[in-house]
């Protein structure tokens, strides 16, 4: 029985068919309630299904289309010049309801700004946000917003954090996950207006308030979701990568200083593999664009098979759990609480 139908946006990102083929043969073995809809172009998704010897896979299937948006391509020109793009229409069959969520690897602003076109916010959310997990000591934490705003009013970030903990409850299973409020400091008189404002309607809300975190609290895992908005996401997670590669390249020199540290670098070698999988980005790829009414989840442009895989499990996780049904019942009761 086909439970779970997602779209795979088959030429989005850096690769396209070369990762997002492989990774959706991946998943179909895996989950085998899943079916698959590769939308792009027919000519190169075939040859590629021929060489795996699944041109004629059953939970498997092509959506024709012509056009492809550009990774360098502006939102505006996709949106208006870019109609049968692969994104588009996978999106499209999102609306139309013949697949649950879309998995996409492409321009990130025309990604967003596509989805939000075509299937609208949901009631209740102004903004949506990009929400994605970053390792912590204790597992990981959900932040948003990445990038989609920049400027955000206090009940905006009111909605993000009833998103997150919607999200993070989906994927953990905890039913009251804390939030944090990212600001400069802990203490209730820092931070700007907007952040004073926000910690407020947070303190009054039904969720799971921790209070103000500040920048390290995120890897220390204090709060399970981390709120702010779009601009300080982006500069907190573009700083994470810089320093995630920064640490793997001087581990790497210092090993490779001279015959001695390399010898010892021999007999760590079991250590730096399993710190490198622990730190590996593949496995937290998959970043949700919340608020839609819609599941889309966004993939790293440059990521592999194997890390295109986890994206395409994160929409098969939101599916299964509900997760805009969750976010519109807790917008609800946001809604009952304020009258």
């Amino acid at each position: 029985m086909i439970t779970q139908s997602i779209a795979i946006d088959a030429m989005g990102g850096d690769v396209g068919p070369k990762v997002t083929i492989p990774a959706s043969l991946d998943a179909l073995k895996k989950y085998p309630n899943l079916r698959i809809i590769l939308v792009g172009d027919q000519i190169q998704i075939e040859s590629l299904l021929k060489k795996y010897d699944e041109i004629n896979h059953p939970r498997l299937s092509i959506h024709k289309t012509t056009e492809v948006v550009l990774m360098d391509e502006s939102p505006q020109s996709a949106l208006k010049n870019k109609k049968n793009s692969s994104m588009r229409v996978a999106i499209n069959l999102v609306k139309d309801g013949d697949a649950k969520a879309c998995v996409s690897a492409g321009n990130t602003g025309a990604l967003m700004a596509t989805a939000r076109f075509v299937l609208k916010t949901l009631q209740g959310i102004d903004r949506p946000a990009i929400a994605s997990n970053l390792p912590n000591r204790k597992g990981a934490t959900c932040m948003l917003d990445l990038g989609a705003n920049a400027d955000c009013s206090a009940e905006q970030l009111l909605q993000f954090a009833v998103m997150g903990s919607m999200l993070t409850t989906a994927h953990t299973k905890k039913k009251n996950p804390t939030i944090g409020l990212l600001n400069i400091g802990s203490e209730e008189i820092k931070g700007n207006d907007v952040v004073k404002k926000a910690s407020e309607l947070l303190k009054n809300s039904h969720l799971n308030f921790y209070g103000n975190v500040e920048g390290n609290d995120i890897f220390k895992g204090t709060t399970d979701v981390v709120v702010c908005d779009g601009f300080v996401g982006n500069v907190a997670l573009k700083t994470t990568e810089g320093l995630a590669q920064m640490m793997g390249k001087f581990l790497l020199e210092e090993f490779n200083r001279n015959w001695l540290t390399k010898t010892m670098g021999l007999f760590s070698i079991p250590v730096l593999k399993a710190f490198k999988k622990r730190l590996d980005p593949r496995r937290y790829n998959g970043a949700s664009f919340l608020g839609l009414n819609g599941i889309v989840i966004k993939s790293h442009g440059g990521t592999d098979a194997f890390g295109f895989r986890y994206a395409i499990e994160t929409a098969i996780e939101e599916v299964d759990n509900k997760i805009i049904e969750n976010i519109k019942k807790q917008l609800d009761l946001e809604t009952k609480s304020k009258k």
